[in-house]
């Protein structure tokens, strides 16, 4: 808990979804925050005998939330946006790899910088990265986009990726985009010990992501697996995300996605994986046995036209699902607010239909189980005495929002709210939705010019 000097600021007059374990809201209520953390939240006034007050807000036709969790993200894409839009999966990464190919450290920055704000002035509080291509030559990636995310002020995890599955071997990206096994788990090692942070209020984390079944090696999903954990660091990758994608792992393992993760180790409460759409009954119960985590991903599964995910049927066997962005080259928006709305609408449209999900399930994909996914359900993804100041004020009284006497209807079922205040670590980072630690404007200028490069220079090779 935060020291009794700590400088409090005191939030009130809000409405409150805690998303705690009992989903406790408050019609209107207060937050205190003391330090780094939140040291009460109840409904009515804030007590009036608080010592070290430095600010009081009035937030009024607000609704305060966790901070919304990014589970599964790929950063660098933000300058490749708007490309082969009418491709599936498969054919969308045949053509974009030439390019995807040719980043280096600036690139890689820059797109960074755009993928962290359009995220943070979002609501997002906590992002991830998951970072796969290391082109030769390219410099230091992982340095840059964690540089990136300490600048914005996020809460980050960046997801070390690899492939070692090169055009020679049967991969789809280019071989010099590609690491050899060995290193890539050393790599991977480096960044770990360079950069992971394992305390409550860690501001950078990084995990063993080797990229999917079909760009990397089975020694590279074992070792890594085996790296992760004696390191003891959480493990990401993609997973059953299309047809295809089943039809490969049969034809090259002798069996689907789930029983090829188990069996080189990757299945476990350590462990999420990305999209999960094409799941079976028994792939489902192995994920709740195990209880690894799924980043759901709403958007990009629309947009490559990958299906559905059977996320209602994830959360009735107690599967933990987040929600994720994707990357920008297959979620144009950059945004995790608007996968509330999409993840609801989406589900709607499978076997359980108007029942799938609501707007305070919505909700808790994108903070309490976000965190789950993470592994910091401890630390953030509530609003509860003890945990992390990781939270954001939604403007609801505007013409979008303000008829709609619930406000997480509102939220969820609504246009995008706009974000008043947002709150990491007990920082604000965002004022009345424009970003305070960064410039945005410049931000913009150079993720286009650095786009334009990158496209000279792919036209050039």
């Amino acid at each position: 808990m935060a020291p009794s000097a700590a400088e409090r600021v005191v939030i009130e007059n809000c409405a409150i979804a805690t998303v705690d374990a009992g989903d406790t809201e408050h019609a209107s209520g207060y937050l205190v925050l003391a330090g780094n953390r939140i040291e009460s939240v109840g409904a009515g006034k804030a007590p009036e005998d608080l010592q070290n007050v430095v600010r009081r807000i009035d937030a009024t036709g607000h609704l305060a939330t966790p901070g919304l969790v990014n589970t599964h993200h790929h950063f660098y894409q933000w300058i490749t946006r708007g490309l082969a839009t009418d491709h599936n999966l498969f054919n969308w990464l045949v053509a974009l790899y030439p390019t995807w190919a040719r980043i280096d450290e600036q690139m890689t920055y820059a797109a960074a910088r755009g993928s962290l704000a359009m995220m943070a002035r979002g609501g997002v509080t906590t992002a991830m990265d998951h970072h796969y291509v290391y082109p030769h030559g390219s410099g230091d990636l992982s340095g840059s986009i964690i540089r990136a995310a300490a600048e914005t002020g996020v809460r980050f995890t960046l997801a070390r990726g690899s492939m070692d599955r090169g055009e020679k071997d049967g991969g789809l990206p280019p071989d010099f985009a590609v690491e050899t096994l060995e290193g890539a788990l050393a790599a991977t090692e480096e960044t770990v010990k360079k950069h992971h942070d394992a305390s409550f209020d860690a501001m950078t984390q990084v995990a063993v992501a080797p990229c999917s079944p079909f760009s990397v090696s089975t020694e590279l999903m074992r070792e890594g697996a085996e790296l992760a954990r004696r390191l003891g660091v959480r493990l990401h990758t993609h997973g059953s995300e299309t047809v295809e994608e089943e039809k490969f792992c049969h034809e090259l393992f002798g069996m689907g996605p789930t029983d090829y993760f188990e069996s080189t180790g990757w299945l476990g409460e350590d462990v999420w994986m990305a999209h999960c759409v094409h799941m079976t009954d028994s792939d489902i119960a192995a994920f709740a046995r195990t209880r690894t985590g799924v980043a759901h991903c709403p958007s990009s599964n629309a947009r490559l036209a990958a299906g559905i995910a059977r996320v209602p049927d994830m959360l009735r066997a107690g599967v933990p699902v987040g929600l994720g962005v994707d990357g920008t080259a297959s979620n144009e928006s950059g945004e995790l607010h608007t996968e509330l709305r999409n993840a609801l609408l989406i589900n709607r449209l499978g076997a359980h239909r108007e029942a799938a999900l609501n707007a305070r399930q919505a909700l808790r994909l994108g903070t309490h189980g976000g965190a789950q996914v993470l592994g910091r359900a401890e630390q953030i993804g509530s609003l509860e005495p003890g945990k992390l100041a990781d939270l954001v004020l939604w403007k609801m009284d505007t013409l979008a929002h303000a008829s709609i006497a619930d406000p997480v209807t509102a939220l969820v079922f609504g246009a995008a709210a706009p974000v008043t205040a947002s709150f990491v670590n007990g920082r604000q980072i965002v004022e009345n939705g424009r970003l305070l630690t960064v410039d945005e404007d410049a931000i913009a200028v150079s993720t286009r010019a650095e786009a334009q490069r990158l496209a000279r220079i792919t036209a050039q090779a």
